[in-house]
């Protein structure tokens, strides 16, 4: 199998030299786990927001700036990313099979396998710390071996942007566009770093899961990787770990200047592309290699690429 990943230090894509897959389709049911799937939604009134950021530190070619007011209607948003244990349920009902899956393979942080995996998996061009692993999906976040027993209320994660969508048409909801996701990630502030206000950690608090060292080395015995999606406090809408702990798929094709003449009512992002909009960072950033946990940050894959790092919640 070719890979040829699009370079990248959030998430590797498999890039337009990979194999291509047709979107995998899944139509909707209305199932009892398809209806408990789409409760608990938060509803939001919508309005106008100060968009973006002109951080110091930002990334000039994600294009987070200018920041400008946007508005977006009332919508309903998930007040956490889908678990392990939903997306299972959704499985067990369709027969989805995931692109990771499909693929056969996935990218994992090497510091997350065990050592036979790590010598046999191959890395990623400039990021050497993914590695392309055989057999990584949902399932087996970390390859053959492991599982997800201890994880059903962590994010999934290993799910592509086709799978998302799949998941949705399931039950009933939908990604939320780029502007309602930050909308719905500041919680109500405005012209702040981070869902909170502007300190990573006032009063010393940990706010968030992200790396926890000099990135890629780690800080002995503490825990890297995935937490439970209600971890640390929810933000002003009652919404939990819109930063950290994993990326989130928004339904907008990415580009780093549409916004900038685009549409500031209802916008949904440029009408093609060949990446998506991913918003809210990772446990793997850090301000030594990537700042991206910022709420006005931004970044992007291919909608087929999957991680360990990669998930989604949906809104209606």
């Amino acid at each position: 199998m070719e890979r040829t990943p699009i370079p990248s230090c959030c998430t590797p894509g498999h890039g337009p030299a990979g194999l291509r897959l047709d979107a995998p389709r899944t139509a909707p049911v209305a199932r009892p786990a398809a209806v408990r799937a789409a409760r608990g939604l938060v509803a939001l009134p919508g309005g106008t927001f100060l968009m973006g950021s002109n951080d110091s530190d930002r990334v000039p070619a994600d294009g987070e700036g200018p920041v400008r007011e946007v508005e977006v209607g009332p919508f309903a948003v998930s007040p956490t990313t889908v678990t392990t244990t939903a997306f299972a349920s959704f499985v067990k009902e369709t027969g989805h099979v995931t692109e990771a899956e499909r693929f056969g393979f996935s990218y994992v942080f090497e510091a997350f396998l065990p050592q036979r995996l790590r010598t046999t998996s191959p890395s990623v061009a400039g990021t050497p710390w993914w590695r392309a692993v055989e057999g990584a999906c949902w399932r087996a976040p970390s390859g053959p071996g492991s599982d997800v027993h201890d994880r059903q209320n962590h994010p999934v994660v290993h799910v592509s942007w086709h799978d998302a969508v799949a998941y949705c048409a399931w039950s009933g909801t939908r990604l939320p566009t780029e502007a309602e996701w930050e909308y719905a990630a500041r919680g109500g502030l405005a012209r702040k770093r981070y869902p909170w206000g502007d300190e990573l950690a006032p009063g010393g608090r940990k706010m968030l899961a992200i790396w926890q060292g000099d990135f890629p080395r780690s800080e002995p015995g503490v825990h890297q990787g995935t937490v439970p999606v209600r971890a640390h406090r929810p933000n002003g809408y009652g919404l939990y770990n819109t930063v950290g702990n994993v990326w989130e798929w928004c339904a907008d094709w990415f580009s780093p200047d549409f916004h900038r003449g685009g549409p500031r009512r209802f916008p949904a992002g440029p009408p093609t592309g060949t990446a998506r909009v991913m918003r809210g960072g990772s446990h793997l950033c850090h301000a030594s290699y990537c700042n991206r946990y910022r709420v006005g940050a931004r970044s992007s894959n291919t909608p087929d690429s999957s991680t360990g790092n990669i998930g989604f919640r949906v809104v209606r």
